[in-house]
């Protein structure tokens, strides 16, 4: 990369995205890394004017209080300790400010005052950085993609494409556990209007088998994960020349998936569940990028801006919205019920305020009544959030008649469902998705 960088070397804090973030802001690009890295290994990445050294709670692992390799003291480098002790450092502060503008100020002066950095980053620069790095890593070879039609998948895509062209072999597999009408659209869009080269696989029947009485969250992704690179390994089979996997993986999933100074809060289906016999090496050009970033990247990369802002999605699907063992009649509620939801966000003109919005349906029953009788039936939960890095996420307040409707409609057309509840529940300590 080209342009300057600030490094926070965390150091258990809980505020490193947040800084990374606001560092990025000021058009200087940052990233996080482990607080142990060695001098040697910082000395491989390009431009660094100066490094953060981010304590905070969780700087105790094992019982023993952490502390940055020591080698990092007489580097030559900037430095800002935040609640970290050390004579060392240019400037030491005991915690960040609590607004956003304070915190700003101070790294404003860090960065630009002491650091010397230059606002040289952007996503023309971020962009241009990974066409080069990509055409350098995968040469003349072919690169297989999970193209899902979400957000991720689509700027991986378009950055691909850029980048190596025809190379690209983009796959799209159907696991039973789409939205209602997602592959027919990926279909349309990708294949019909943007003309890529599109693979369909339908392995619906083959995923529902793997996972039939499995309950646990974890194991679910875990065979979901496993199991789609099984999929693209017999893609590639058929193929000639295929020696790369490309994948969405983004900043949060990375930071989520548990970092040595952070418990894990779930195993992302990019991060964790890889078989040990894989036989692709990895392709993840927005592996450093916000949910933000990547939105920003994807219409810079000329996407259409209803393909950026599509709904996200999470890897496994409906999978995680079927809470517990997965069955057809609670998968088809869930997709019924998301189907509705929908529908009555699009009427209300809600699908372009809200940033996430679905249905999952768990595993355990109500009693109710329904058509004059006694029912023992499902309940379905509706989740609506809003955040702009998936990192922490407030409730969206929807009007009164849009929750009626959308559950006077759940409650008609959907069966085996006698039960409709709005969860407002933010992130944290609830997460976006209930698995």
């Amino acid at each position: 990369m080209k342009q300057d960088m600030i490094v926070i070397l965390d150091l258990g804090s809980e505020k490193n995205t947040d800084i990374a973030r606001k560092v990025r802001s000021l058009g200087v690009y940052s990233e996080i890394h482990p607080h142990d890295i060695s001098p040697e290994k910082l000395s491989i990445l390009p431009n660094i004017k100066g490094i953060i050294i981010n304590g905070g709670k969780n700087n105790v692992v094992e019982g023993v209080k952490i502390d940055v390799n020591h080698g990092i003291y007489e580097a030559g480098y900037p430095l800002l300790a935040v609640n970290h002790e050390s004579a060392k450092c240019d400037r030491k502060i005991d915690r960040w400010p609590e607004t956003d503008e304070e915190i700003k100020d101070i790294l404003k002066s860090f960065v630009f005052d002491t650091c010397q950095a230059e606002a040289n980053w952007n996503m023309k620069s971020f962009i241009a950085d990974q066409v080069e790095l990509i055409r350098r890593q995968v040469g003349d070879k072919k690169v297989l993609l999970a193209l899902s039609g979400g957000v991720d998948s689509s700027v991986v895509a378009a950055l691909l494409i850029k980048a190596i062209g025809k190379q690209l072999v983009c796959v799209h597999v159907n696991h039973g556990l789409m939205r209602k009408g997602e592959s027919e659209s990926v279909i349309e869009v990708f294949k019909n209007q943007l003309e890529a080269n599109l693979i369909y696989v339908d392995a619906s029947e083959r995923f529902l088998k793997k996972l039939e009485n499995v309950s646990d969250p974890e194991q679910k992704r875990k065979i979901i994960g496993a199991e789609f690179i099984r999929v693209f390994e017999e893609e590639a089979r058929k193929l000639e020349g295929i020696d790369f996997l490309a994948q969405g993986t983004i900043y949060p999933d990375i930071v989520e998936s548990g970092t040595k100074t952070a418990q894990v809060v779930k195993s992302h289906h990019n991060v964790g569940g890889l078989p040990e016999d894989l036989n692709f090496s990895l392709v993840e050009p927005l592996y450093h990028l916000f949910k933000d970033e990547v939105r920003a990247c994807g219409l810079e990369l000329g996407l259409p801006e209803s393909m950026v802002y599509r709904q996200p999605f999470p890897g496994p699907g409906l999978g995680v919205r079927c809470l517990g063992a997965i069955t057809k009649e609670r998968l088809e509620a869930v997709r019924e019920s998301d189907a509705i939801l929908r529908e009555e966000f699009a009427k209300a003109g809600l699908d372009k305020k809200v940033w996430q919005y679905f249905t999952v349906v768990p595993d355990f029953k109500s009693v109710g009544v329904k058509d004059g009788a006694r029912s023992f039936q499902y309940p379905v939960i509706i989740r609506a959030v809003n955040t702009v890095d998936a990192m922490t996420a407030d409730i969206a307040q929807i009007d009164w008649p849009v929750l009626l409707r959308i559950t006077d409609r759940i409650l008609k057309e959907v069966p085996h469902v006698n039960r409709v509840c709005y969860d407002i529940s933010p992130k944290p300590p609830a997460t976006i998705e209930w698995e």
